[in-house]
């Protein structure tokens, strides 16, 4: 009698592959935690700026995207239809020093920033 054919025996009972749902929950956590630490955090500060960027009105310290500091001057509405209608395309006429500038509303970084160095 040979001792081999019960090692055979042992090792095939005991070599079981990966369970699916062990590899499904670390798939879904690294999901979730990529999730909660980029991708929501992302979309409430941009959905904060451009609630901001909206709100804009006659008198409010902006920075452009360019990094040119103004105070905003006077706000065109863009047309759709015939009808003013507001959005990120509106063109937006800043004063900085002596110069007057259009910019439109999606090019605006910082809104309220009344030192250059803090947006």
């Amino acid at each position: 009698m040979s001792i081999l054919p019960v090692f055979a025996q042992t090792s095939a009972a005991t070599t079981t592959g990966p369970s699916p749902f062990g590899t499904l929950f670390m798939f879904g956590s690294i999901f979730a935690i990529f999730y909660f630490l980029v991708i929501r955090p992302q979309s409430k500060q941009r959905k904060d700026h451009e609630t901001k960027v909206m709100a804009l009105k006659k008198g409010d310290q902006i920075v452009t995207v360019g990094g040119i500091v103004g105070e905003v001057v006077h706000i065109a509405a863009g047309l759709k239809d015939g009808a003013p209608v507001s959005g990120l395309n509106d063109h937006v006429t800043i004063k900085s020093g002596d110069s007057r500038l259009i910019v439109t509303r999606g090019r605006i970084a910082a809104v309220g920033a009344d030192d250059p160095g803090t947006p």
